[in-house]
C-alpha cells in the first residue's frame, strides 16, 4: 500500500496472525497496547479480523510494516477507525529492536498524507498512553496537536489530532 525510503507498508493477510501474535509478545512492546489483556492469541486474532473488514470497507487498515533492507515484518502502521468514534487514526508499533529509528514518524507521515492525498480525509487523529512519550512525541512532530485525555481502548490516552488545513500549511 505505501513505500517510504526504508519501509515497505503491506496489507495484512490471514496468514500474518502467528507474526503478529509474535510481534505483539513482548512485555516492553504490550505495556502501551493495553497489556497481555488486550494482547493475547484471541484478541490479537479478532483485531487482525478487524483490519482485514477495514481494508474492505475503507480501502485502508493497519498493515504490515517490513523492513525493506531485510524483508523482516517488524511491526503495523495505518489508519484505522477510532474505537467508538467516527474518527480515523494513525497508527503505528514495532519491536523494541526497531525503537529510536525514527520508522514511527516515518510511517505516520506517509499515512497522513495518504489520508489527506488518497483518502480525503478531512481530519486524522491519533491516540497513546500518557507513558508512551515516544509516541506522542512522534504525534507532535507530524504536526499533531493534544486535545484531550481520555479512555480509548480500555485505556486512558492522550488524544491529538490535525486536520488537512493544518497539514497543507
Amino acid at each position: 500500500m505505501l513505500e517510504t525510503e526504508r519501509l515497505l507498508v503491506r496489507k495484512f493477510t490471514p496468514e500474518d496472525l502467528d507474526a503478529l501474535i509474535e510481534l505483539r509478545s513482548d512485555d516492553e512492546v504490550t505495556k502501551y497496547l493495553g497489556g497481555r489483556r488486550l494482547q493475547n492469541p484471541e484478541a490479537i486474532a479478532k483485531r487482525l479480523q478487524f483490519y482485514l473488514n477495514c481494508y474492505a470497507k475503507f480501502g485502508f487498515g493497519m498493515c504490515a510494516l517490513v523492513w525493506k533492507e531485510t524483508g523482516e515484518m517488524f511491526g503495523w502502521s495505518g489508519l484505522q477507525p477510532l474505537d467508538d468514534t467516527t474518527e480515523i487514526e494513525v497508527g503505528y508499533g514495532m519491536i523494541k529492536n526497531f525503537w529510536g529509528m525514527g520508522i514511527g514518524y516515518e510511517c505516520a507521515r506517509a499515512w497522513i498524507r495518504y489520508g489527506f492525498e488518497k483518502a480525503n480525509l478531512e481530519r486524522i487523529v491519533a491516540v497513546a498512553s500518557p507513558e508512551n512519550t515516544g509516541s506522542w512525541r512522534i504525534m507532535e512532530k507530524c504536526g499533531m496537536r493534544y486535545e484531550k485525555t481520555e479512555t480509548h481502548y480500555g485505556i486512558e490516552c492522550v488524544f491529538y489530532a490535525i486536520s488537512k488545513n493544518e497539514w497543507k500549511s
